[in-house]
Parts: structure tokens; C-alpha cells; sequence
């Protein structure tokens, strides 16, 4: 290759920052993303939130509630840096966007309220991101607002988070105002205008002391990760901007600190060193390691493949959307070149698809593209096949990227349209919302044959049934909302599953015995085969677990999926003649409704993480409310000004419409969040009952039936 063509490369390489924007909701992601397009001129006006005119929030949905439902992709230009920047949301119900996002984005920007710190979903979206081993540069927003307090928030992410937070700036307020910022890499001090003018000056003389402090503190922070910087420091001489920017970036890249920057997106203040940061100190392409895959027929064998636009083409779908105009299937590419036009191997399911046309995404506008590179995002149209997690690659090079993992649904509710003779255009809309969702499912109750949607929370089911109306022009009528109980085995126990008919004709027999344990550390069904000495052969074993898991998923009477549960193979009969892989799948089928039968089994609920702040004089009332609802509280603290936060774990069940009540409790000045936490057994009282509410509903339907 031309030395000066490979260069080039590297430096357009050099340039690129694929970053995302994640946060708790109401810490001000959006506002901080419309602020960052409009001082990077993408956007000549700023739109706010509260308004329904952000940018990134172009659904309607988005809009009439103000928050982010779905992540937005967007590009624009700082200095001679070009950002990939994507907004995800912050409400628990939507961690999917988060998640898929965070899989493809090689930085981030978590932006905390400067009254609440660190937060519920504060700590869940920075899980996703250690996950997925995402730099972070930390942003404290809205200091303006009464009770602020910058301390105290880096304070929340070093005993929260347990991250290494070292702050680069100090905000100097005045009141509920920022006055202006101090750059402790910079040593100067900074201000704005109204309109969000930044202008540079000399630290104010009362302030110099304090800000020697905070810079010798940073110094030592980050000079460990410099060995010039740390000597130059021990010994008392200069330490130069550039090597504090440099062992800072080296530290963030690595993960190994999180600088923590600050300012009033709202009030236009604190943006433009952010950019300057994520331009500083978060990762190109090229400071990535190489992806990381497998290959060969069995897909075992390790596979890496360098950030290189020279390399075979590979990249990753992470996210797909519904559009009248044709779907669209947003990539990642890690390596290679993708072309208009080309095929590309969809490796998961070894099927060929066509990339007809590639978009550059500005939230929901387009532009058209014949080619995106190594370290580029983009949208691509007619991809019929693939959706979020699949890998695309060059067909003469295949490769299996890492998948995404996402949550179990925890609530569901009956869907029907209120034009019957719409159900086939509801079955399809459906489906469409489904493959866009990874954690949407939709389903055929067998029994009532009812429609059934299943979600993150009542606002995800909520969102669905708006989209069916607006975007796909379905009206419906929704159920109550149920709880997505779970059931598993009460104890262990070996059991005989038999099945044999020999009457007459062609027979089935397959009899086989499994040993039978609660697992409650997994939420799956694990089989293990310990049949030795041939007892069944080979070729049934896999019929044996294909029905055991047939039965778990489904259910039994009560039709709750059967999970936490290991099943040993130890022995087991069959027959020369009559044996079959049905006998052997339908006994398979019969061992696990006699384990329940004979071992009696457990339901599990949902629980969910609760995080309620609410004003002082409201807390006994919040409390006592709380302790109804089966809460177990893990600790109450204080937050200026007059605040408590009540955290805790509670059964979703109990939760149904408790917006309404705290806000009754509180005169409206309560707030709460929560996420999905883990499965527990419920108590035996309340198992009584929600079998007997199961089957009498079972009944009446069935009755309606005839």
C-alpha cells in the first residue's frame, strides 16, 4: 500500500470518537446532547426537552413526555475531531437502548443531577458500561439548580460506583449560579455569556489557593500513570499541560480513572470543555483492541480483527428500526469496508444479505453514503435478515462477533385490537416492534388464545400500545397489567418419566430417570446427560433435553416457565423397535410434570431495585406505605436540601399505578425509579393465592370459550 494512502488512514482513524451520552433519567442527557449540536454547529437553535422540540427526541412519544425512549444516533464535527455521538435513555424500561448501544460505542459521557449524584440508573447503565469495558468521562449537570453540590457528587461515584473519580475543574458558584469553572489542566478560569460565549481569564485571586489544592490533588491522581509526569512532580519541577493531558487520557482509555468535569447544560455552561474532553482523553478506533470473534465450522475457534480499514469487512447490527420507507439495520463496522451494494455474510444464521443502501443517521434524518469504513456507525437498507446482535462480515472471511444479552421481561397484559377484523395487521405490527425490542416479546396464550405483549414496566407496554396506534394505525384494548411469575422445584428428588404405548401398530417407548435439583443461583434450565453403559442411546439424548426444555418454557398447568432448575440424566430404558426421538421428547416432556407433581415446586416473583426520594416531612407517610407494599429497605439517607432516599427491594406486584399514590403522599414532590433486581419465592400465603387466581381465571376463560 502507498505509505501516504496508509497514513491517511490512520489519521481518519486518529479523528473518530464514537461516544454515547448515558445517565439516570431527568439528569439532563438530551439537553446535554442538544447543547453539544448546537456548539458544534450542527444545529443553528437549541430546542429543549420540557418544550418537546430536542433534537434527538424525534419520536412523538419522545416528545409529549419528555424523555428518551430510543437511542438516536447523530454526527458532527469539534476541531479537527469527527464525533459519532448517540443519546440513550435513562428510563429503566428502555435498558435495552442502553445496553446495544454501549456494546458498539467506544466512549461515553455519564452525566449525573448535581442535586442527586450518583442514582438508581446511574448505577446500572455504568455497569452496562464496565460490561462492555467503556472509558467514561464523567459530566456533573445542572449546577444551578437549589441544593448542587459538585463534592458531594464526585463523593457519590468514588463510594457508589467504587470508580476512581478525579475531577479536572472546580465550579465556582454563587448561590444557586455558576459564577464560572476553573480548568485545573488549563489553570485558568472560564465563563459564559448567556447564550453560551466561553471566554478564558486569569484564576480570580480568592480562589488561587483552593485551586492549588484540587491541582496538586489531580496531579497525584493521574501522574501514576505517567512515569516522567510523577518524576517531574516528585522533584518539584513544572509539570507541562501536555503531559497532564496525556496521562490522563491514558488513564481513561484504560479505565483505570474517570475524569469528572461539570457545568449547566441548560444554561449553555460547560459544554465546550466537555467536547474538548471526549476529544482529550476518550479512545479512537485505533487505541481499541482488536475485535474479538470466532470461526470455523463449530464457530469455537478465536478470531481477531484489527481496527483496519484494509482488513475484511466485519461489523456488528445492534440496533433495527421500523420506517415506511424500509427498515433500517444500524451497524457498527470494526473492520474492512462495507460498499453500496454489497453482500455481506449475516454469520449467526448463515444466510447472504444485500446492503442496498447506507445512511448517515441525524437522529431521524438521513444522508446517503456509498461507503462507511473501519470504526464508522452507520444505517443500512435492505438487510431482510438480520437484527440486534447479529454479526455481518465478508463472505470470503466469516467471523462471529459476541452477542448482547438482555433482560427477562417482568410484565405482560393482553393485547386484542378493537377492530376485530384487524388482528392479522396487529399480528404484523407485532412482530415488527418485536424484532426492533429485544426485551418486547409477544405471544399466543395457548389456552385462551389471547394476544399476549410482555415488557420492562408498565411505561415500555405503555410506549408499545401508542406506537401501534400512531405508527401502525392499530387501535387496541389493553388488560390489567400480570406479573411475569416464574416457578421452580420446591427440592431434589430422582423421578421416572415414562412413555410406552405398545398397543397395536407401530409403538413408542421411551422411559428415562432424572435427578432433579433447584439451581436458585441461575434463572435457566441446565441438563446434564450422565447416562453411561448405553442405558439410552446417543441419538435420543438430545430428544430427552429438547422436551425437558420444552416444558420449561411453557410451563405446566399453571403455564409459568420453569426456571432455576438442573436435571442430571442418569438412566433410562428403550426399545429396538418402538424407541423413537418423539418417545424419548414427549418422556422428556413427562419427567418434569412429575418432578413438579411429586417434589411440589415454588413461584417466584420478580423484585425490583426502588430508589424513592421524597421531602422530609413526607417520609413517615412514604415509609408506611412502602412497608405495605412488602418493601425491604436497605438504607435511608440525606440529600440537601430536606431530601430522603429511600432505597430498597420490592415485588412488582406491589407496585401497579404507585406513581399515583406517592404523588398523592407527597403533594406531587416525590419521585422514585426502579430496575429489574432478581427472582425471588414468594411467601406461601401469597403462593396459595396467585394459583388459585391462575386457575380461576383459566376457568372463566375456558368457560367464555364455550
Amino acid at each position: 500500500m502507498d505509505p501516504k494512502l496508509h497514513a491517511a488512514q490512520i489519521a481518519e482513524m486518529a479523528a473518530r470518537r464514537n461516544f454515547g451520552i448515558m445517565a439516570h433519567i431527568d439528569a439532563g442527557k438530551t439537553t446535554v446532547s442538544e447543547r453539544i449540536l448546537y456548539f458544534t454547529g450542527k444545529i443553528r437553535q437549541t430546542k429543549e426537552v420540557h418544550e418537546g422540540g430536542a433534537t434527538m427526541d424525534y419520536m412523538d412519544e419522545e416528545r409529549e413526555r419528555g424523555i428518551t425512549i430510543t437511542s438516536a444516533a447523530t454526527s458532527c464535527v469539534w476541531g479537527d475531531k469527527k464525533l459519532i455521538l448517540i443519546d440513550t435513555p435513562g428510563h429503566v424500561d428502555f435498558t435495552a437502548e442502553v445496553e446495544r448501544s454501549l456494546r458498539v460505542l467506544d466512549g461515553a459521557v455519564a452525566v449525573f443531577d448535581g442535586v442527586a449524584g450518583v442514582e438508581a440508573q446511574s448505577e446500572t447503565v455504568w455497569r452496562q458500561a464496565e460490561r462492555y469495558r467503556v472509558p467514561r468521562v464523567c459530566f456533573i449537570n445542572k449546577l444551578d439548580r437549589a441544593g448542587a453540590d459538585f463534592e458531594m457528587c464526585v463523593n457519590s461515584i468514588l463510594t457508589r460506583l467504587g470508580a476512581k473519580a478525579v475531577p479536572l475543574q472546580l465550579p465556582i458558584m454563587n448561590g444557586q449560579s455558576i459564577v464560572g469553572i476553573i480548568d485545573l489542566v488549563e489553570q485558568d478560569f472560564m465563563q459564559w455569556t448567556d447564550e453560551g460565549d466561553m471566554s478564558r481569564g486569569p484564576i480570580p485571586q480568592e480562589y488561587l489557593a483552593k485551586t492549588e489544592v484540587a491541582r496538586n490533588a489531580m496531579i497525584e491522581s493521574v501522574a501514576e500513570y505517567s512515569d516522567a509526569l510523577l518524576e517531574t512532580y516528585l522533584e518539584g519541577g513544572h509539570v507541562s499541560r501536555d503531559e497532564i493531558r496525556l496521562a490522563i487520557r491514558k488513564g481513561t482509555v484504560t479505565r483505570s480513572m474517570f475524569p469528572v468535569l461539570c457545568g449547566a447544560a441548560l444554561k449553555n455552561r460547560g459544554v465546550q470543555p466537555l467536547l474538548d474532553a471526549v476529544c482529550d482523553y476518550l479512545p479512537s478506533p485505533l487505541d481499541l483492541e482488536p475485535i474479538k470473534g470466532t470461526k470455523g465450522p463449530k464457530k469455537t475457534d478465536e478470531e481477531f480483527r484489527p481496527h483496519d480499514q484494509n482488513a475484511p469487512f466485519s461489523g456488528l447490527a445492534f440496533k433495527s428500526i421500523h420506517d415506511p420507507n424500509g427498515d433500517l439495520t444500524f451497524v457498527r463496522v470494526y473492520s474492512g469496508v462495507l460498499n453500496r451494494g454489497d453482500e455481506v455474510l449475516n454469520t449467526g444464521k448463515s444466510k447472504y444479505e444485500r446492503a442496498g443502501r447506507i445512511l448517515r443517521m441525524h437522529a431521524n434524518q438521513r444522508e446517503p453514503l456509498d461507503c462507511v469504513k473501519a470504526g464508522d456507525i452507520c444505517a443500512v437498507v435492505g438487510l431482510k435478515l438480520s437484527y440486534t446482535g447479529d454479526t455481518l462480515c465478508d463472505p470470503n472471511h466469516p467471523i462471529l462477533l459476541e452477542a448482547m444479552n438482555f433482560p427477562q421481561t417482568v410484565i405482560s397484559q393482553s393485547v386484542e385490537p378493537k377492530n376485530r377484523g384487524e388482528r392479522d395487521k396487529l399480528g404484523e405490527a407485532l412482530s415488527r416492534l418485536a424484532k426492533e425490542d429485544p426485551t418486547f416479546r409477544r405471544y399466543t396464550d395457548p389456552e385462551t388464545e389471547e394476544t399476549i405483549i410482555a415488557g420492562m414496566g408498565e411505561l415500555h407496554l405503555e410506549i408499545i400500545a401508542s406506537r401501534l396506534a400512531r405508527e401502525f394505525k392499530v387501535e387496541v384494548i389493553t388488560g390489567k397489567p400480570r406479573v411475569a411469575y416464574r416457578m421452580t422445584l420446591a427440592k431434589r428428588g430422582e423421578i421416572e418419566g415414562r412413555h410406552v404405548k405398545q398397543s397395536g401398530g407401530s409403538g413408542q417407548y421411551g422411559i428415562v430417570k432424572v435427578l432433579f435439583e433447584p439451581n436458585p443461583s441461575s434463572m435457566e434450565f441446565e441438563f446434564i446427560d450422565e447416562i453411561v453403559g448405553g442405558a439410552i442411546p446417543r441419538e435420543y439424548i438430545g430428544a430427552v433435553e429438547e422436551g425437558m426444555r420444552d416444558i420449561c418454557d411453557v410451563g405446566t398447568e399453571l403455564r409459568l416457565p420453569i426456571v432455576g432448575l438442573k436435571g442430571s440424566l442418569v438412566d433410562g430404558k428403550y426399545h429396538d423397535v418402538d424407541s423413537s426421538e418423539m418417545a424419548f421428547r414427549i418422556a422428556g416432556q413427562i419427567v418434569v410434570r412429575e418432578a413438579l407433581a411429586q417434589l411440589g415446586f415454588v413461584i417466584l416473583e420478580p423484585l425490583m431495585k426502588l430508589e424513592v426520594t421524597c421531602p422530609d416531612d413526607y417520609q413517615g407517610g412514604v415509609t408506611g406505605d412502602l412497608m405495605r407494599r412488602r418493601v425491604v429497605i436497605d438504607d435511608v439517607t440525606n440529600m440537601p436540601p430536606n431530601l430522603r432516599v429511600i432505597r430498597g427491594k420490592v415485588p412488582i406486584a406491589e407496585m401497579f399505578q404507585y406513581s399515583t399514590t406517592l404523588r398523592s403522599i407527597t403533594q406531587g414532590r416525590g419521585t422514585f425509579s426502579m430496575e429489574p433486581a432478581e427472582y425471588q419465592a414468594v411467601p406461601r400465603s401469597l403462593q396459595d393465592a396467585i394459583v388459585k387466581d391462575i386457575k380461576e381465571k383459566r376457568a372463566a376463560q375456558a368457560a367464555a370459550r364455550k
